[in-house]
């Protein structure tokens, strides 16, 4: 057993004021004695302007939003994943991606954003993540001490091939980080994250971005820890916090025996 946290955050226009809130966040997960922390998508900087966001990003090595995550993870001894930072990675190039940092504040694995956001969901709102980051093309994941992580990234959620794959390579616990819309977070967030969970028998971690933003954009929250028979062992409503429960990594193995649909698929 081991014990898995995620991060509710309402993330703004600026670094700092974000890392001093995960932060503080992170040290209520560490004083529950949890072992995994997750943050959201785009958990440094709530922006999808190209051309201010090029300005500002950087590349891994200069961030100071994944600097001051991976101290913490040295300091406390915990592994966290970085729900998605947006990293420059050349002059005009972006990306949203995923990191994992082991418990002595090193980068073990990340995961660039596969599948973007380019959708109209009516007259008034309308998203193409296309024109700002370049998407990633290879599937990861990587061996906890408690298990195999998949890593994905909010709308990746839409796609199950992407989540059978990731299960069939032997991932149990799928990260879902998230930034969902309100609009589609009320219809579809619960539902699909509950498939994914059953359908590969793998527990979900999906911390969430939550509420109103200082651009207007709103978000769906709900972050939620979901076991591998659908189960919601956790849930946040819209509120910037942290939720903590304890895993049992031998369940999606017990599950899976019962019904072997990964091996007949």
């Amino acid at each position: 057993m081991f014990k898995v946290s995620c991060i509710q955050l309402r993330s703004n226009n600026n670094i700092e004021y974000n890392l001093k809130c995960t932060k503080r966040l992170i040290l209520k997960a560490v004083k529950q004695k949890t072992d995994f922390i997750l943050t959201p998508e785009i958990s440094s900087l709530f922006l999808l302007n190209k051309k201010q966001l090029l300005k500002i990003c950087t590349s891994m090595s200069k961030d100071i939003y994944l600097k001051g995550i991976k101290e913490l993870a040295k300091k406390y001894k915990k592994w966290i994943l970085v729900g998605s930072l947006t990293i420059k990675v050349s002059k005009n190039k972006l990306v949203n991606r995923s990191v994992l940092i082991d418990k002595n504040g090193k980068i073990r694995c990340y995961y660039d954003k596969i599948h973007m956001y380019d959708v109209t969901l009516n007259k008034n709102e309308k998203y193409c993540e296309s024109k700002t980051y370049t998407a990633g093309t290879k599937i990861k994941s990587f061996k906890l001490p408690w298990g195999k992580l998949g890593l994905t990234i909010c709308y990746d959620l839409r796609f199950p091939n992407l989540y059978r794959k990731l299960s069939k390579q032997g991932s149990i616990f799928l990260a879902v980080p998230s930034a969902f819309t309100e609009t589609t977070g009320k219809r579809h967030w619960h539902s699909l994250l509950k498939a994914r969970a059953i359908e590969n028998f793998c527990y979900i971690f999906a911390p969430a971005q939550a509420g109103k933003h200082y651009n207007g954009r709103k978000t769906f929250g709900n972050s939620l820890i979901v076991s591998p028979d659908g189960k919601i062992l956790k849930s946040l409503n819209k509120k910037e916090g942290v939720i903590t429960t304890s895993i049992d990594p031998s369940l999606p193995k017990k599950l899976r025996t019962i019904i072997p649909s990964l091996k007949n698929d």
